[in-house]
C-alpha cells in the first residue's frame, strides 16, 4: 500500500456499534468510507467489491466470501471474538485480522452485578407493584413478594478470571462476598481481599452461592453449564452468564429451573443469538435474560470506536495491533 492510496472501507454491519450516538469521522480521516447498517450474508461480497478494508462486528467473512473479494488487506473485527471471520483462510491470503479484546471490562462485569443485584432485591418487580396500587392497599407498612438477599459474607465463584472476571470479583469483594475463581492461568491477586483459587471446577460449583461465567467459549468450557455440574450447586445458588452462549445447555439449565434445583438465573447471552422462539429458557423458571447487552453502554462503544480506529491506523502505517491472524 503506498503512501498516494487512499483506503477503501467498507462497515458492513455498522449500527450495533453507533446507532446514531457516536461519530465516524476518525474513521472517515482513514479514507472513503461505505458504512452499512446490516448486511445479509448474500450481499457481504457485492457491498465489499474492490473495497481493501472491512469492518465487521457478527456480519461472516468466509472463505468463499474471501475469495471472491480478492482485494482485501485487512479486517478489523468491531468486537472482542472474532470467530466471524474464516481466519485460517485469511492469513493464507495474507490479510491481517485485528480484534478489540479490552474495551468492555467495566460494562460487562457491571451488568454481572446487576443480575446479581435484581435477583437480591426485585427492584424493577416491587417498583411496579407500587406504581399498581399494591403498597397502598397493604396491610402493613412494607410489603415483598420475593425474599431480599444481603450478599455480605456469601461465597462468589468466577469461572474465567480475566480482566472481565476481575473486575467482577472486585466488585463482588466490595459487597462483602468471598470471592473464588477457577481458571487455568492462575496469578497473583493482591487487589480482592480474601481471594483463592480453586484447582478443581467441582468445588466451585458445590461451594459458591453464586457463579459468574466470565470465561471464554472453548472446547473445554463449551457447555460447561450441564446436569451434572448443575446438581453439584447449592439449591441456593445463582448463576449468571455473561460471558458466551455456548457455555450453557440450554435444556440443562431450564430443567434445573424449573425443577428448582437452583434458585436462579440471569443471563446476557444465549446459544443462538437472536434465540429461537422454542429456545427452553424463555419460559424457565426464575430467569433474567437480557438482549446480549452488557458490552453496549455508550463509554463502551466509544471505547471500541476509539481502538478500531486505532488499528486501522495502526495497520496503515505498517505496524499492525491486536492481530489474531498470525
Amino acid at each position: 500500500m503506498t503512501d498516494t492510496h487512499t483506503p477503501k472501507i467498507v462497515i458492513l454491519d455498522g449500527y450495533t456499534l453507533n446507532p446514531g450516538d457516536l461519530s465516524w469521522e476518525a474513521l472517515e480521516a482513514l479514507g472513503t468510507v461505505a458504512i452499512h447498517n446490516r448486511t445479509p450474508y448474500e450481499q457481504v461480497a457485492e457491498r465489499i467489491g474492490d473495497a481493501d478494508i472491512v469492518l465487521t462486528n457478527k456480519t461472516r467473512i468466509d472463505a468463499a466470501i474471501l475469495e471472491q473479494c480478492p482485494n482485501i488487506r485487512y479486517i478489523g473485527v468491531l468486537a472482542t471474538g472474532y470467530d466471524v471471520v474464516d481466519v485460517e483462510t485469511a492469513q493464507q491470503r495474507h490479510i491481517i485480522v485485528t480484534n478489540i479484546p479490552t474495551y468492555g471490562t467495566n460494562s460487562v462485569a457491571q451488568m454481572v452485578v446487576a443480575q446479581l443485584l435484581s435477583f437480591c432485591h426485585r427492584v424493577e418487580h416491587h417498583s411496579a407493584a407500587v406504581k399498581e396500587g399494591r403498597w397502598s392497599q397493604a396491610p402493613d407498612w412494607c410489603f415483598w413478594d420475593y425474599p431480599q438477599i444481603e450478599l455480605d459474607g456469601k461465597t462468589m465463584g468466577v469461572i474465567g478470571f480475566g480482566r472481565i472476571g476481575h473486575q467482577v470479583g472486585r466488585i463482588a469483594s466490595v459487597l462483602g462476598m468471598n470471592v473464588q475463581a477457577f481458571d487455568s492461568n492462575q496469578r497473583d491477586i493482591n487487589d480482592v481481599p480474601g481471594f483463592r483459587w480453586v484447582d478443581d471446577v467441582r468445588e466451585l460449583f458445590q461451594t459458591s452461592d453464586v457463579i459468574s461465567l466470565n470465561c471464554p467459549l472453548t472446547p473445554e468450557t463449551a457447555g460447561i453449564i450441564n446436569r451434572d455440574n448443575l446438581q453439584l450447586m447449592k439449591p441456593t445458588a445463582l448463576l449468571l452468564n455473561c460471558s458466551r452462549g455456548g457455555l450453557v445447555v440450554d435444556d440443562d439449565l431450564a430443567d434445573a429451573l424449573n425443577a428448582g434445583r437452583i434458585a436462579g438465573a440471569g443471563l446476557d447471552v444465549l446459544s443462538t443469538e437472536p434465540p429461537d422462539a422454542d429456545n427452553p429458557l424463555l419460559s424457565a423458571k426464575n430467569i433474567l435474560i437480557t438482549p446480549h447487552i452488557a458490552w453496549a453502554t455508550r463509554e463502551a462503544r466509544q471505547r471500541l470506536m476509539t481502538m478500531a480506529v486505532e488499528n486501522l491506523q495502526a495497520f496503515l502505517d505498517e505496524t499492525p495491533q491486536n492481530v489474531v491472524s498470525s
